[in-house]
Protein backbone atom coordinates (compact mmCIF):
# COMPACT_ATOMS: atom_id res chain seq x y z
CA UNK A 1 0.00 0.00 0.00
CA UNK A 2 1.02 3.89 -0.97
CA UNK A 3 1.53 6.26 1.97
CA UNK A 4 0.94 10.02 0.82
CA UNK A 5 2.39 13.08 2.78
CA UNK A 6 -0.30 15.50 3.39
CA UNK A 7 -0.04 19.39 4.85
CA UNK A 8 -0.56 19.89 8.45
CA UNK A 9 -1.86 23.43 9.74
CA UNK A 10 1.91 24.85 10.08
CA UNK A 11 2.08 23.68 6.23
CA UNK A 12 -1.22 25.66 5.33
CA UNK A 13 -0.29 28.59 7.20
CA UNK A 14 2.97 29.09 5.51
CA UNK A 15 1.51 28.62 2.13
CA UNK A 16 -0.56 31.32 2.85
CA UNK A 17 2.28 33.29 4.49
CA UNK A 18 5.12 32.77 1.63
CA UNK A 19 1.94 33.19 -1.04
CA UNK A 20 0.90 36.99 1.11
CA UNK A 21 4.53 38.22 1.55
CA UNK A 22 5.09 37.53 -2.21
CA UNK A 23 1.78 39.48 -3.13
CA UNK A 24 2.59 42.56 -0.58
CA UNK A 25 6.14 42.80 -1.64
CA UNK A 26 4.42 43.93 -5.29
CA UNK A 27 1.60 45.81 -3.76
CA UNK A 28 -1.40 43.30 -5.29
CA UNK A 29 -4.61 42.35 -3.87
CA UNK A 30 -5.31 38.87 -4.50
CA UNK A 31 -6.64 35.76 -2.62
CA UNK A 32 -4.91 32.78 -1.90
CA UNK A 33 -6.53 29.22 -1.57
CA UNK A 34 -4.93 25.75 -0.08
CA UNK A 35 -6.57 22.50 -0.84
CA UNK A 36 -5.17 19.44 -0.32
CA UNK A 37 -4.96 16.47 -2.94
CA UNK A 38 -8.55 15.94 -3.72
CA UNK A 39 -9.23 19.63 -3.95
CA UNK A 40 -10.80 20.38 -1.15
CA UNK A 41 -9.98 23.70 0.39
CA UNK A 42 -7.59 24.18 3.88
CA UNK A 43 -7.29 27.79 3.91
CA UNK A 44 -8.38 30.67 2.46
CA UNK A 45 -6.52 34.53 2.61
CA UNK A 46 -7.78 37.63 1.17
CA UNK A 47 -6.06 40.18 1.33
CA UNK A 48 -7.11 43.66 1.86
CA UNK A 49 -8.17 45.40 -1.68
CA UNK A 50 -8.85 42.41 -2.89
CA UNK A 51 -12.04 41.56 -4.84
CA UNK A 52 -15.09 38.82 -3.13
CA UNK A 53 -15.16 37.41 -6.23
CA UNK A 54 -11.48 36.95 -6.29
CA UNK A 55 -12.04 34.01 -3.25
CA UNK A 56 -14.37 31.55 -5.60
CA UNK A 57 -11.73 32.01 -8.43
CA UNK A 58 -8.54 31.20 -6.11
CA UNK A 59 -10.40 28.21 -4.20
CA UNK A 60 -11.27 27.01 -8.15
CA UNK A 61 -8.13 27.63 -9.48
CA UNK A 62 -6.92 25.54 -6.58
CA UNK A 63 -9.24 22.28 -6.47
CA UNK A 64 -8.34 22.37 -10.27
CA UNK A 65 -4.60 22.29 -9.84
CA UNK A 66 -5.40 19.94 -7.03
CA UNK A 67 -7.44 17.09 -8.99
CA UNK A 68 -6.15 17.98 -12.41
CA UNK A 69 -2.49 17.26 -10.96
CA UNK A 70 -0.85 19.98 -13.21
CA UNK A 71 -0.56 23.75 -13.17
CA UNK A 72 -3.96 25.63 -14.26
CA UNK A 73 -2.03 27.40 -16.97
CA UNK A 74 -2.28 23.83 -18.87
CA UNK A 75 -5.72 24.19 -19.31
CA UNK A 76 -6.11 27.54 -20.24
CA UNK A 77 -3.58 27.00 -22.71
CA UNK A 78 -5.28 24.10 -24.46
CA UNK A 79 -8.55 26.36 -24.65
CA UNK A 80 -6.58 29.20 -25.98
CA UNK A 81 -4.73 26.76 -28.28
CA UNK A 82 -8.06 25.43 -29.80
CA UNK A 83 -9.30 23.22 -27.42
CA UNK A 84 -12.18 25.05 -26.94
CA UNK A 85 -14.87 21.92 -26.04
CA UNK A 86 -12.20 21.78 -22.94
CA UNK A 87 -14.70 24.73 -21.84
CA UNK A 88 -17.44 22.42 -21.39
CA UNK A 89 -15.42 20.56 -19.14
CA UNK A 90 -17.24 20.29 -15.58
CA UNK A 91 -14.27 22.86 -14.03
CA UNK A 92 -14.27 26.39 -13.14
CA UNK A 93 -11.68 28.54 -13.21
CA UNK A 94 -9.58 26.84 -15.74
CA UNK A 95 -7.26 29.89 -15.68
CA UNK A 96 -3.71 30.30 -14.77
CA UNK A 97 -2.86 30.43 -11.32
CA UNK A 98 -3.25 27.39 -9.96
CA UNK A 99 0.07 25.31 -8.99
CA UNK A 100 0.18 21.68 -7.45
CA UNK A 101 1.96 20.81 -4.45
CA UNK A 102 4.50 18.12 -5.36
CA UNK A 103 6.09 15.79 -2.73
CA UNK A 104 7.88 13.01 -3.76
CA UNK A 105 6.51 13.20 -7.41
CA UNK A 106 2.90 13.34 -5.62
CA UNK A 107 0.47 16.22 -5.63
CA UNK A 108 -0.10 16.74 -2.33
CA UNK A 109 -1.97 19.96 -2.01
CA UNK A 110 -1.99 22.87 -4.54
CA UNK A 111 -2.25 26.63 -4.33
CA UNK A 112 -4.36 29.51 -6.16
CA UNK A 113 -4.25 32.53 -6.59
CA UNK A 114 -6.80 35.19 -7.93
CA UNK A 115 -6.98 39.02 -8.33
CA UNK A 116 -3.80 40.65 -10.62
CA UNK A 117 -2.67 39.99 -14.01
CA UNK A 118 -2.53 35.83 -14.80
CA UNK A 119 1.26 35.99 -14.76
CA UNK A 120 1.60 37.74 -11.53
CA UNK A 121 -1.05 35.12 -10.03
CA UNK A 122 1.39 32.48 -11.27
CA UNK A 123 4.26 34.43 -9.80
CA UNK A 124 2.28 34.39 -6.55
CA UNK A 125 1.32 31.19 -6.54
CA UNK A 126 4.62 29.25 -7.64
CA UNK A 127 5.97 31.68 -4.13
CA UNK A 128 3.95 29.64 -2.05
CA UNK A 129 4.94 26.58 -2.90
CA UNK A 130 8.30 27.30 -2.97
CA UNK A 131 8.18 27.90 0.68
CA UNK A 132 7.30 24.58 1.45
CA UNK A 133 10.55 23.05 -0.74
Amino acid sequence: MKTQAVLELSDVNRLLDAGQQEAEANGWAVTIAVADAGGHLLGLRRLDGAAPFSAGIATEKARNAAIGRKETQAFEDMINNGRTAFVSAPMQALLAGGVPVIVEGEVVASVGISGVKPDQDVQVAKAAVAALS
